[in-house]
């Protein structure tokens, strides 16, 4: 989802008439796919950590 979302963003932002509305839908599709990320990459960083002494 968010390599789709990030080839959205590019057409929207380049689009002068994009309103405020899209603006905000974007941007909020944008921060959930980022947290997804941020939880994706926090679950792997844990599996892959050595254990300890």
């Amino acid at each position: 989802m968010a390599d789709d979302l990030l080839g959205h963003a590019i057409d929207l932002l380049g689009d002068r008439r994009v309103g405020a509305v899209e603006l905000r839908f974007l941007a909020g599709r944008l921060s959930e796919s980022l947290r997804d990320v941020v939880l994706i990459a926090k679950s792997r960083g844990v599996r892959l950590e050595a254990p300890g002494p």
